[in-house]
């Protein structure tokens, strides 16, 4: 399901993780719990993988993560506020100490000139450290691509905010 390349990622993610007892939620968006997938595939990840949210919907970010719907309509759910609120909502709502949210438009559709498919915004939250934010425009490359990509960089955020 997952290329090698993203699953000896994971795998590296979980094993460092795991190493300095660290416990990761994720709220997603276009991957559409693809990431918790991803972690899930392994045995033993529950040791690092706490939970995850699949946030798709403006509703589920207001009523699962707290985030405001006037918020989201201000900014649109693709943007960089929303990304960061998701990752801190995740963290606040689990028992996890580091949340990652993902959330774009994978497309082949819904893009527009400001936000055409292939923009990601994924943000990273780790108790007491500043979150950590990265805009990704990678194109129409097709949803799939859209979203293998996400994770690739979901997970790199991740192993950045671990230690």
């Amino acid at each position: 399901m997952f290329p090698e390349k993203l699953r000896n990622l994971c795998l590296l993610t979980i094993d460092e993780a795991r190493e300095r007892r660290v416990k990761i939620a994720a709220a997603e968006s276009c991957t559409g719990g693809l990431l918790a997938g991803l972690f899930t595939e392994f045995s033993g990840s529950s040791d690092v993988f706490e939970r995850g949210f699949v946030t798709y919907s403006n509703r589920a970010k207001e009523e699962v993560l707290g985030i405001a719907g006037d918020l989201i309509a201000d900014h649109g759910a693709v943007s960089e506020v929303v990304a960061r609120l998701m990752a801190e909502g995740a963290l606040e709502a689990s028992r996890a100490n580091l949340a990652v949210a993902i959330t774009g438009i994978a497309g082949p559709g819904g893009g527009t000139p400001m936000k055409p498919v292939g923009t990601v915004h994924i943000a990273c939250a780790r108790e007491n450290k500043a979150v950590l934010h990265e805009a990704c425009y990678f194109g129409d490359i097709g949803r799939h691509e859209v979203r293998m990509a996400s994770l690739e960089t979901a997970l790199n955020m991740i192993r950045e905010q671990i230690p």
